[in-house]
């Protein structure tokens, strides 16, 4: 059995890293009733009962003692942190495995990848070696952090190239929450974008996801469930509305979009976790659907969004699901796939679904999903035989599609226009190892990787002669 280790930088990056830790141990302990150690837990969850041994791979036949995370929580603030460490989450996490500072990145990049990234480097790598020390077999990182701030951006980046020079053979996911166009941080189009060329750089899949997208998202599910009509009563432990957050007894402003993103996490390592008859490792996601390296942004869309209280509503069929899977409204970025190139696609179901339900759906979409001519079979799917708790299915889309590009250029545009006016320029450049230069250098990174978005997009329609076709695995 493979075990991976989730990373968390910055006050967003550990709050939706709790809320996955949370929705995991609720999902484990539905399925293992008995509380024995199994492979299930061993995959992100190690043993530290002191009577019996780590059990890694294999599994302990013992009751669980004492269940830790394979995590690592960052952050150059100690608030969030120390909420963990109150909260009813504080036994799962090791105190070794934690780093804070006080005084926090003051919405810089530069201060998080320079400063704090040189001080606390040696403390940072000690920490995920020890983490990858525990495993038997490590399969990927986890990343989570935000683009806005100055923690997330600049030190989740440089957690990123140390992964990269550490552990080089080990697949790096990141999961990056974007600003939204009217973000109270005045500085985050500079944050975001000397982030993104990091992010080109160093990880091998990035999963995009919009602030905006989950205000909208969870708006909508809102005013559904305020409408009145029959039928539109939200469930209480939904996915949207779990009940009481992690941190603290009572729901938070962004407890509901946090958990959209926790279950984003859930889904994509739920064949990491459980049996299927059709599982997929997580390193397969970058080997097949990842044919340039670049090009390694991946278009995240879940359903379902919430579950209906309403018995007498017939439930959701299937089928249903893999057309919500594409359309705008369960997407976690504003982008029209549909209208854009595919490059290839991973549908991961969970709960009781068959291959050929698989087969049928993408038999049935494929004539309205525009992929590049030499990669037409470009499909990757999954099989969980376990659905999220309180759920008969799920299904979780990643498109790796050229409709990332319009995010993309808005985000240039929005930082084009700080930087023509040198607005809080100053900050930056006082930070000791900070250079104007970083700044040309990570836009002429973000319009080379537009650039490249739209001749695969001009090549809609005709053939590439020269390009790699790809092998995609059943």
């Amino acid at each position: 059995m493979t075990q991976s280790v989730v990373v968390q930088v910055g006050q967003c990056g550990n709050q939706v890293g709790c809320r996955f830790w949370d929705l995991a141990l609720r999902e484990h302990a539905h399925v293992n009733k008995k509380g024995l150690y199994d492979e299930a837990l061993s995959s992100f969850f190690r043993n530290v009962d002191s009577r019996k041994s780590d059990g890694g791979a294999c599994g302990v036949g013992g009751r669980i003692q004492h269940l830790k995370a394979r995590a690592v929580l960052v952050d150059m603030e100690e608030g969030v942190v120390n909420e963990i460490l109150q909260g009813p989450l504080r036994e799962v996490f090791d105190s070794t495995q934690l780093l804070t500072d006080v005084s926090g990145s003051g919405n810089n990049w530069a201060v998080g990848h320079m400063t704090y990234g040189s001080a606390y480097r040696e403390q940072i790598v000690d920490k995920l070696r020890k983490a990858a020390e525990h495993c038997d077999c490590l399969q990927c990182f986890f990343l989570i952090h935000s683009m806005g701030g100055g923690t997330g951006s600049g030190l989740g980046t440089r957690v990123l190239s140390l992964l990269e020079e550490e552990f080089p053979e080990v697949c790096r996911i990141v999961t990056s929450i974007y600003p939204s166009a009217e973000d109270d941080v005045i500085t985050s189009p500079y944050n975001s974008v000397l982030a993104m060329s990091e992010l080109t750089e160093h990880a091998d899949c990035v999963l995009p996801i919009e602030n905006q997208s989950l205000v909208d998202i969870v708006d909508k599910i809102k005013r559904m469930s305020h409408s009145g009509k029959p039928g539109s009563v939200i469930k209480r432990d939904s996915t949207i509305i779990s009940g009481q957050g992690a941190l603290s007894g009572a729901e938070k402003p962004f407890d509901a979009m946090n958990n959209i993103v926790a279950n984003l996490l859930l889904n994509i390592t739920s064949s990491a976790r459980f049996e299927g008859s059709l599982n997929m490792d997580l390193n397969e996601i970058a080997m097949n659907l990842v044919p340039f390296p670049r090009l390694h942004y991946l278009v995240p869309s879940l359903t379902p969004l919430y579950t209906l209280a309403d018995v007498s509503v017939p439930t959701r069929r299937l089928d249903q699901m893999f057309s919500d899977a594409f359309s705008k409204d369960h997407q976690l970025i504003r982008a029209d796939p549909k209208h854009s190139l595919y490059l290839a696609c991973a549908l991961m179901v969970r709960g009781n679904a068959q291959v050929s339900d698989l087969r049928r759906n993408i038999e049935r979409l494929k004539p309205s999903l525009p992929f590049v001519s030499w990669n037409q079979e470009g499909w990757k799917t999954g099989l969980c035989s376990v659905p999220p708790v309180g759920h008969s299915h799920s299904l979780l889309a990643l498109a790796n599609n050229t409709c990332v590009k319009p995010t993309f250029m808005e985000l240039r545009d929005r930082f084009t226009k700080l930087y023509r006016k040198k607005a809080h320029l100053h900050h930056y450049l006082q930070v000791e190892g900070m250079e104007q230069s970083f700044f040309s250098e990570a836009t002429n990174s973000l319009s080379s990787l537009i650039e490249e978005y739209h001749h695969l997009d001009a090549t809609k329609g005709r053939l590439m002669p020269d390009a790699p076709r790809l092998s995609i695995a059943r």
